[in-house]
């Protein structure tokens, strides 16, 4: 019995042999793959002590997970999600792009009527106000990428200002503005010419926090209307607002070609 019972912990891998097995994770990837946000945000969900391996509050992102750890959020046990979904969501104004809202507005996540029985969450943001195309999904590594600057995803917008725009002012935007936070890039910006130059185009790659918003205050407008009308490669197509779809296997690669 003793002789078995040493066999037993002897073919046991131990602690440091499991950590170089394909089983182990950075505990920031593990959490991304749980569902529960991208790996970036994931990184500062443990750097701020909200995360806890074996009952132990673990402040270092680079932690290797084991089969054999207990990772938890908020009291709960995490754990990887298996199936990964996908979801293509028409935002709707007075939405938030969030998981929840302390503030209890809708979010995001409510706009998919419980349809969902998997833990997603958006990638990137969009803000209250503004409508149109946000992906939303479990897939850690894929929401990673997309939110990434580096990757340089594309996105349409369509804009609608307070008062006509001039076609000095619309190259200014295309040529890029030097904001408060860095240059403010550019693809492209095009009025649209039937609607009174109230209304114009504006692609860009970049992601930061009201790009658009700040871009047009800077050069005296205001954003009247906001709507994101493409997403790496996706569109409104047959998705009225407020609708959500999952995305097709042909899409899916797409996005992963993008990222």
């Amino acid at each position: 019995m003793e002789e078995n019972k040493h066999q037993d912990n002897k073919d046991k891998p131990s602690k440091k042999e499991a950590r170089n097995s394909e089983d182990v994770t950075r505990l920031n990837k593990y959490i991304a793959h749980c569902g529960i946000c991208s790996r970036r945000k994931a990184a500062d969900l443990v750097k701020n002590g909200l995360i806890k391996v074996n009952g132990e509050v673990e402040l270092n992102p680079s932690y290797m997970v084991t089969p054999e750890d207990k990772v938890s959020y908020q009291g709960k046990v995490i754990e990887r999600e298996v199936n990964r979904i996908y979801i293509l969501l028409n935002k709707a104004k007075k939405t938030v792009s969030t998981v929840s809202d302390e503030k209890g507005r809708r979010t995001v996540i409510d706009s998919l009527g419980g349809k969902i029985k998997e833990r997603i969450y958006p990638v990137g943001r969009l803000d209250y106000m503004t409508t149109g195309l946000l992906v939303l999904t479990n897939d850690g590594d894929l929401a990673t990428k997309l939110a990434h600057p580096s990757y340089e995803v594309k996105k349409l917008y369509h804009v609608t200002l307070d008062k006509p725009i001039s076609e000095a002012d619309a190259k200014k935007v295309e040529a890029g503005l030097l904001l408060e936070d860095g240059l403010a890039e550019v693809d492209s910006a095009r009025i649209i010419k039937d609607k009174g130059n109230l209304e114009i185009m504006v692609q860009l790659h970049q992601g930061k926090n009201r790009i658009i918003r700040r871009i047009f205050e800077y050069i005296g407008y205001e954003v009247v209307r906001l709507d994101r009308v493409y997403y790496a490669g996706l569109t409104k197509k047959d998705l009225p607002r407020g609708w959500h779809r999952h995305l097709t296997e042909k899409e899916i690669i797409m996005l992963k070609h993008f990222a």
